[in-house]
C-alpha cells in the first residue's frame, strides 16, 4: 500500500504544478492559520485527484477483551491514533474553531474561502480591547496628572468594561483550545463508558456519533490543505480470540464506521473465518441476523483475502529465520569465579584448590555434554530447513506454528541426551526432531496409536519392538472410527490424514522400540488426549451381564444333560463290543427313574458317572 501511494504521487506531480503540504515542523503554523481563518471546499478538482496517502492504525481486540464495549475501545484507539500522527495543537484547535467543508455546484476552482464571521468577530474583539486599553490609558493619564474629573471616571468605566469584554472573548476562546488539548477524545469516550446509566442509553451512543463525524470533518478538512487523499486503515487483529458478544459489537462499529460512504476509513480483518463464523452463530442477539456466519460475513467483508500456501522458498526461508533466533539453548555461560577478602583467602587457600579442582573436572564434564548437545540441536534444527529432507513439506504453513516446533526440539533434544546417557544406538536427532513435528501435526492419531500399544501391553499381549507404529494404528483405526464423535474436537487438532500416513507408512517408519523411547522425552503432546481416549476406550469395551435364568425353564435342560452323560461311555474306558454297548445302555436306561429321583440337577454321583 506504501508502495502504491508513492507511485500515485510520482504520477500526480507529473500533471500539475502544485506540492502537497507539509502538517508537521514548519507546516504547523500555516495550517494553524487555514484552520482559523479559511474554510475548505470540496471542488472537482480535489475529487479528480488520485494520490493517496494511507495512515496504519493497530488494534488488538486482546486488550480490551475485559471492558463490556469493545467497539469502544476501537473508537478510542482510533481517536488516539489520528491525534498523535497530526498532534494534539492542530485537533484542537479545529474542535474549537474549525469549520466543516463545503461543496459548491459552480465552477469556481478555489479551494478556500475567508470566513467572514471569524474574521470581523475577531477585528471587533481587538479593537474593543485596543479601544479599552485606550480609554484606561487616557483615564489613568489624566488622573495621574491631577486633572481628575467625572469624564475620567466614565472613560475608565467604558475602556475596563470594553477590556473586560474583548479579554473574556478571547480568554474563552484560549480556553477552550487549552481544554481540547489536554482533555482527548478518548478520555471523553472512556468517561462516557465508566457511566454505567448513561452507557445504555441513546445518548452515549450520540455522543460517540459525534466525536466521530469531528474526527472525519478533521480529515477531510486535511486531504484539501494537504492537496491529496487520506485513507485510515485499521489493523484489527485478535478478534477469532475474543467472547462472541465482543465480536459481534466490533462488527457492527466497524459497520457504523463505514456507513457513511465519504469515511475514509479501510480495515483489515485478521481473523480466522471459521472461528468468527461460529462465534457469529452461537451469539444470542444475532439470532436470525446471522444463523449462518459465512453469509454475514459476506455481507461485511468487500474484499476477501485468504493467505495462499506458502512455496517451498518461501517456508525454507521462515523455517530457517525461525532456527536462527533460537541461540539461546545452544551456548550458556558456566565459568563462576569465586570473590573472598584476604584474609579469609589466606586461610581458606587449600580448601579453595581442592574446591577448584573438583569444580574445573565438573565443568569440563559439563561442558563437553553442552557441546555434544550443542552440536545434536544443531543438526536436528538444520533438518527443518534442509531442502534436500523431506521433513520441511510436514510443518505447516504457520509462523506461530513453525515457532512452536522450533522452540521445541531443543527441549526434546536435550531430554534425549540425558536418557541415552552415551548411549547412541538410540534415536538419531532427525528423528528427535521428526518426532516433534508428528506430535504437533496429528495429536490425536499419534495418542490413539500410543494408547493401543499401552492397553495391549496391559494385556500382555504387545507387539515386538521392530514393529512398526504405523501398524499398530492401521490395526486400530476402525475402533477410532466408531469414536469420531466423541472425540471430534480432538480431531480437528490433526493435519492431512494423507500426509499422517505417507509419514509413519513410508518417511519416517518408527518402531514400537523408537516410540517408547522417544515418549519419555516428549514435551509437546497433550497427555490429557491419551486420558480421555482410555476412558472412553475402557467404557466400550464394557459389556452388561447376562439375566439370570429360571430354574424351571433350566430344568428340562438339565435332564437333558444329565441324560446325555448318562449314555456317554466312562472316561478314560474304551467302549466295547456292539452287544456289550447296547446292553450297557439298556442297562442305563433302566436305572434313569433311580438316578433322576436320587440326585438332583447339577449334583454328581458320590461313586463317579
Amino acid at each position: 500500500m506504501q508502495q502504491e501511494a508513492a507511485q500515485r504521487e510520482r504520477e500526480e506531480l507529473q500533471h500539475v504544478q502544485w506540492r502537497p503540504r507539509a502538517v508537521s515542523g514548519w507546516g504547523v503554523p500555516q495550517l494553524l492559520w487555514y484552520l482559523v481563518f479559511l474554510q475548505p471546499i470540496i471542488t472537482e478538482v480535489h475529487l479528480r485527484r488520485r494520490n493517496v496517502q494511507f495512515l496504519f492504525i493497530r488494534f488488538s481486540a486482546w486488550q480490551y477483551e475485559g471492558t463490556d464495549k469493545l467497539w469502544a475501545g476501537l473508537v478510542t484507539t482510533l481517536c488516539e491514533g489520528i491525534r498523535h500522527h497530526y498532534g494534539a495543537l492542530p485537533f484542537s484547535v479545529y474542535s474549537v474553531l474549525g469549520n466543516k467543508p463545503a461543496t459548491r455546484q459552480d465552477c469556481c476552482q478555489s479551494e478556500w474561502h475567508c470566513r467572514r464571521r471569524v474574521c470581523l468577530g475577531l477585528l471587533g474583539l481587538l479593537a474593543a480591547l485596543s479601544l479599552g486599553v485606550g480609554l484606561l490609558y487616557l483615564s489613568l493619564g489624566g488622573h495621574a496628572l491631577g486633572h481628575g474629573s467625572p469624564n475620567g471616571s466614565l472613560l475608565k468605566a467604558f475602556g475596563g468594561a470594553a477590556t473586560t469584554l474583548s479579554g473574556s472573548g478571547l480568554l474563552m476562546a484560549v480556553y477552550s483550545v487549552g481544554k481540547h488539548l489536554f482533555v482527548s477524545q478518548r478520555k471523553k469516550i472512556e468517561r462516557l463508558v465508566s457511566r454505567e446509566k448513561f452507557g445504555s442509553q441513546l445518548g452515549f451512543m450520540c455522543e460517540v456519533k459525534k466525536e466521530v463525524e469531528l474526527l472525519t470533518d478533521f480529515l477531510c478538512f486535511l486531504e484539501v490543505y494537504q492537496r491529496r487523499r487520506l485513507r485510515v486503515v485499521l489493523e484489527v487483529t485478535g478478534l477469532d480470540t475474543c467472547y462472541p458478544d465482543r465480536v459481534v459489537g466490533l462488527l457492527n462499529a466497524i459497520n457504523t464506521l463505514l456507513s457513511d460512504s465519504h469515511a475514509p476509513f479501510i480495515f483489515i480483518l485478521v481473523v480466522d473465518p471459521s472461528i468468527l463464523a461460529a462465534c457469529l452463530e452461537s451469539a444470542g442477539n444475532m439470532k436470525g441476523t446471522a444463523d449462518n456466519g459465512y453469509l454475514f460475513l459476506n455481507r461485511t467483508v468487500t474484499l476477501p483475502f485468504s493467505v495462499p500456501i506458502m512455496g517451498r522458498r518461501t517456508k525454507l526461508q521462515f523455517l530457517h529465520d525461525a532456527v536462527q533466533s533460537r541461540d539461546d539453548l545452544l551456548y550458556r555461560e558456566i565459568t563462576r569465579k569465586p570473590w573472598l577478602p584476604g584474609d579469609a583467602r589466606g586461610e581458606s587457600a587449600q580448601l579453595l584448590a581442592v574446591q577448584t579442582q573438583t569444580q574445573a573436572g565438573a565443568e569440563r564434564g559439563q561442558s563437553r555434554i553442552d557441546a555434544e548437545a550443542a552440536r545434536r540441536i544443531q543438526e536436528a534444527l538444520f533438518c527443518l530447513h534442509d531442502e534436500r529432507d523431506c521433513l520441511y513439506e510436514y510443518v505447516p504453513d504457520n509462523v506461530v506454528s513453525m515457532r512452536r516446533i522450533v522452540n521445541t526440539v531443543p527441549i526434546t533434544v536435550r531430554l534425549l541426551q540425558q536418557q541415552q546417557q552415551g548411549d547412541f544406538g538410540g534415536p538419531t536427532p532427525r528423528q528427535a526432531v521428526a518426532w516433534v513435528v508428528l506430535a504437533n501435526q496429528w495429536p490425536c492419531r499419534l495418542s490413539w496409536a500410543l494408547q493401543c500399544l499401552e492397553d495391549r501391553q496391559q494385556t500382555g499381549g504387545a507387539p515386538e519392538g521392530r514393529a512398526r507404529l504405523w501398524d499398530v494404528f492401521r490395526d486400530n483405526s476402525r475402533e477410532l472410527h466408531t469414536m469420531t464423535k466423541a472425540l471430534q474436537n480432538v480431531l480437528d487438532l490433526d493435519g492431512d490424514p494423507e500426509l499422517f500416513e505417507r509419514f509413519l507408512g513410508a518417511d519416517f517408519p518408527f518402531t514400537v522400540a523408537e516410540a517408547q523411547s522417544l515418549l519419555r522425552c516428549t514435551v509437546n503432546l497433550d497427555h490429557s488426549i491419551r486420558r480421555r481416549m482410555g476412558l472412553i476406550r475402557a467404557v466400550s469395551a464394557l459389556k452388561p451381564p447376562s439375566p439370570p435364568k429360571s430354574p424351571a425353564r433350566d430344568a428340562p435342560h438339565a435332564a437333558h444333560r444329565t441324560n446325555s452323560t448318562s449314555r456317554a461311555p466312562p472316561s478314560g474306558r474304551a467302549a466295547g463290543p456292539a452287544s456289550e454297548g447296547h446292553h450297557a445302555g439298556d442297562l442305563t436306561h433302566g436305572l434313569w427313574p433311580v438316578a433322576c429321583a436320587l440326585f438332583r440337577p447339577g449334583q454328581s454321583s458320590p461313586g463317579g458317572p
